[in-house]
């Protein structure tokens, strides 16, 4: 048979798979068909058409997201020289953006005459149990079947005697046979996030483990046989609910982690306890037992630690605490559901299509999504969400906020304060949907009966508000704000001009008052009744809609005492009392009150010091401009901070590249060639881009510049902004430079709109990889390679980047990854070792035994060049005898 398997030319529609099928001679054949459509249904063609040489196959991967799995399957045990095959769900994702679990919950009974197969991944799939067959693979080295629904293991299981990494990832396993202590060549085993309770003796017999991971169960305990795991390197137990460890886990030779955080730990041995590889954070060491009164089960309850890459979790009729990465939490009582519910989440980035600001609050989190919206639950769900204090709360509250589809709202909070920067606001939640922290004006409320009623401050108890009898037929709830004169004291700065407190009130219906209500407000500040002219006070109210002040000083009767003055009103809005000898004292107000909405804010542009085409674009409070700039320092570099600009709350403006350097038009805050930004005090305004030179850069580095400015005027920027601007862009805020390096040329034939310079991974003694080998790789990696790129230890940043560049070419995007690897590591060694390790940290053994198999080939090249021009010494021994 052939090395290369030409296919494809009579299959009409099945020919793109020639590919997938080239590229194989040097480590055997193999079928790559799960980075393509209906990969299923091309098999059975070529087995249909080509049954003897199919068979010969040695890899396999195929997507279980097809229907025609189950049929593909029963064509499986021909194949008898396989030794890797991948069986993984996955590929397609849910409405909400999920993986889609496989459809696999058994295999065929003959798929335990696969006696080649050494690498099997079932991932992603729908096994509840692990089919009986799978014990028959007697060369089974590696067995994945992560994310699945498995609730044991068979009793038989150490009949795979050979297998040296096992991984339940992800599952529901409650025990562990006794037979897994069998597993004599084991030396990884990974049973993270799962359900276990306990550990048999037997997993002490374990003596070729080096990595053991059983973090995110519901272990109490751990038997003290772990301590003859003598070749142990790492052990992970953080996220169980262990009480006690063995002392003889600090005497494992091998040992260098143990990681035992977010625990019940209350005292454990010193010997581990001090330590140098033990993690303990998160254990309530030194705290004392606190017995449970009845009906408290909180502590009782599972313990859900999610990472950052999970975006769901599941919550039971027995009830759950979870805690997500980014330190939200949830208590999900016992039977607040009636039946197993997936609950996912997203974080969003602050943005006013999420964050509802009224006038003067600050928002202090980012904003939380739950879904499926509008859930019922049986009983309240409490959450808590960590929240970044301002520098001061003084007279403000702190609410978490929420939108019920057609309404935001304030839930009733309570503040846990954890110390400087942690503070949690903890609240009960009435439906799923959107959640943000914000802090806002105290809010005082009353309930108004048709006998009337007294409403007062907690900012400042002289403030009141009298509801005589009769003042309303139905009762009414009524809210009141207040913003101290000492605030706007700095704003005002006008030594003939004093404000009181701006009173803000509001109520529940639209109907005026049937009665006057009697509203008392202290006098401007340094202004007493003994001193009083009247001519010089004067009685605001505000429409803040319109954006104005209204003078009402003569449509009132105002009353004085030493210290206040009373007047009545039959309608709500704001209220603000000035002593001034200004006579047009509405426009006064309304300008104080505009820089209330009024920020000084610095532009930063800085660039990654690692790649300078990656730019961080920043709109900084002035007073925030230093910490923001020290905490980059070690990332970034680029020039001083723009001069302090004014912008008003809301307010829309631009970041545009001039003199050279472009911006991808495709994002979809690009306008017309220049990032829009929002503008509201307390959000982060950030983005992040990359920039490309118009010019080539081979010779010279680029000076370019980002200048900022308004661009069309919003509906909600008061009259005299507007009347500043004389055209669109005319308004120009700052601009920054910014500089591009000389870039480095590419040297080989294009391919796939981008070129790749020669190379020999390796070197002579041990093998080389080619770039023709490089080639072949990639040319199967397929919709693993950002999980590879980050396992040979490529920035995250440039992942996402080779991934934007290249959106609609997969092909482009793994080359381009696999190749700036290879680039980058030329000069290394070690690279070609440290290629294969990647491959199999993602789960692609299949292409590390390739590779090892090309290395292999190459060694014997070198070592049979060595015999010819006699050099073996070997060879040189022999011929002397």
């Amino acid at each position: 048979m052939a090395e290369v398997l030409e296919v494809g030319e009579d299959l009409g529609e099945g020919s793109f798979v020639t590919a997938a099928l080239e590229g194989c001679r040097l480590a055997g054949n193999r079928l790559n068909l799960d980075v393509y459509p209906d990969g299923c249904r091309q098999f059975l063609k070529l087995f249909e058409k080509r049954r003897e040489e199919i068979a010969q196959v040695e890899f396999l991967r195929l997507n279980c997201n097809e229907a025609l799995i189950d049929s593909t399957l029963g064509s499986l045990p021909v194949l008898k020289c396989l030794k890797s095959l991948v069986l993984k769900g996955g590929h397609a994702q849910d409405e909400f953006g999920a993986c889609q679990q496989g459809s696999l919950t058994t295999l065929p009974q003959d798929f335990g005459s696969l006696l080649c197969l050494t690498h099997l991944d079932l991932s992603f799939n729908s096994f509840s149990r692990l089919p009986s067959c799978i014990t028959d693979l007697a060369s089974l080295r590696v067995l994945l079947v992560c994310h699945n629904s498995l609730v044991e293991l068979p009793e038989d299981f150490g009949r795979l005697s050979k297998l040296t990494f096992f991984s339940a990832m992800k599952n529901q396993l409650r025990d562990l046979p006794w037979s897994i202590g069998e597993l004599a060549a084991l030396q990884r085993l990974d049973l993270s996030e799962n359900a276990l309770q306990s550990l048999p003796d037997e997993i002490g017999c374990l003596y070729n483990c080096m990595e053991l991971d059983l973090s995110g169960n519901q272990l109490m305990g751990v038997p003290d046989s772990l301590a003859n795991l003598q070749s142990l390197q790492q052990l992970r137990l953080h996220s169980n609910l262990l009480v006690t460890v063995p002392a003889s886990l600090a005497s494992l030779p091998n040992l260098s982690r143990l990681d035992l955080q977010n625990n019940r730990l209350r005292s454990i041995p010193p010997e581990i306890q001090h330590s140098p590889f033990v993690y303990l954070r998160g254990n309530p060491l030194g705290e004392p037992e606190i017995p449970l009164q009845s009906g408290n089960c909180i502590s009782e309850l599972g313990r859900v630690f999610l990472v950052p890459s999970e975006d769901s979790f599941t919550v039971t009729p027995d009830g759950c605490k979870v805690i997500l990465a980014c330190g939200i939490k949830f208590y999900f009582p016992p039977g607040a559901a009636t039946s197993s519910l997936t609950i996912h989440f997203q974080m969003l980035s602050p943005d006013p299509q999420w964050v509802k600001l009224r006038h003067h609050d600050i928002l202090l989190s980012e904003v939380l999504e739950l879904r499926p919206h509008g859930i019922v639950f049986q009983q309240e769900v409490q959450i808590w969400m960590p929240y970044a204090s301002p520098q001061t709360l003084h007279e403000r509250e702190v609410v978490v906020r929420t939108f019920n589809g057609q309404s935001w709202s304030d839930l009733q909070t309570k503040v846990e304060w954890r110390g400087k920067p942690k503070h949690m606001a903890c609240c009960s939640i009435p439906h799923f949907s959107w959640f943000l922290v914000v802090s806002r004006l105290v809010e005082n409320k009353c309930s108004v009966p048709s006998e009337g009623t007294l409403l007062f401050s907690t900012v400042d108890p002289s403030i009141k508000v009298t509801f005589p009898p009769g003042v309303t037929e139905e009762t009414r709830s009524v809210t009141l704000q207040v913003l101290s004169a000492e605030e706007l004291a700095e704003i005002t700065d006008d030594p003939e001009s004093r404000a009181g407190p701006l009173l803000c009130l509001s109520q529940n219906s639209t109907v005026d008052f049937l009665r006057p209500v009697k509203i008392q407000l202290p006098l401007p500040p340094g202004v007493t009744g003994l001193t009083l002219d009247r001519s010089r006070l004067h009685l605001l109210h505000g429409n803040l809609q319109a954006q104005t002040w209204d003078d009402i000083t003569s449509q009132v009767v105002l009353e004085f005492t030493h210290l206040y003055a009373r007047f009545e009103v039959t309608h709500f809005s704001w209220y603000w009392l000035w002593y001034t000898t200004k006579t047009y004292i509405g426009g006064i107000a309304r300008k104080v009150y505009e820089r209330l909405r009024l920020y000084q804010v610095n532009f930063i542009a800085l660039q990654r010091k690692k790649d300078p085409e990656q730019v961080l674009l920043q709109c900084v409070p002035k007073n925030k401009v230093d910490p923001v700039l020290g905490k980059l320092h070690d990332r970034y570099q680029g020039p001083e901070p723009s001069d302090v600009v004014e912008l008003f709350e809301g307010e829309q403006f631009f970041a545009a590249f001039e003199r050279g350097i472009n911006i991808d038009a495709d994002r979809p805050d690009c306008v017309d060639g220049r990032i829009s930004f929002i503008f509201y005090s307390h959000l982060k305004n950030m983005k992040e881009i990359y920039v490309t030179a118009e010019v080539d850069r081979k010779g010279q580095a680029v000076r370019g510049q980002v200048s900022f400015y308004r661009g069309e005027v919003p509906d909600n920027v008061p009259e005299d902004a507007t009347k500043k601007r004389r055209g669109p862009d005319s308004h120009w805020l700052a601009t920054l430079p910014i500089k591009l390096p000389i870039g480095r040329g590419d040297h080989s034939e294009p391919k796939n709109g981008f070129s790749f310079p020669p190379l020999n991974l390796g070197n002579a003694e041990t093998g080389y990889l080619t770039q023709a080998n490089l080639l072949g790789i990639a040319g199967r990696i397929g919709a693993d390679w950002q999980t590879i790129g980050l396992n040979l230890g490529l920035p995250y940043q440039q992942i996402q980047r080779i991934g934007y560049n290249h959106r609609e070419d997969l092909d482009s995007q793994i080359l381009n990854m696999l190749f700036s690897w290879a680039q980058q590591n030329s000069e290394d060694q070690n690279c070609v070792e440290k290629l294969i390790t990647a491959m199999k940290e993602s789960g692609r053994q299949d292409i590390a035994d390739e590779i090892e198999t090309v290395i292999e080939l190459g060694r014997q090249k070198y070592r049979a060049s060595i015999r010819r021009v006699g050099l073996d010494q070997e060879s040189n021994t022999e011929d002397s005898a």
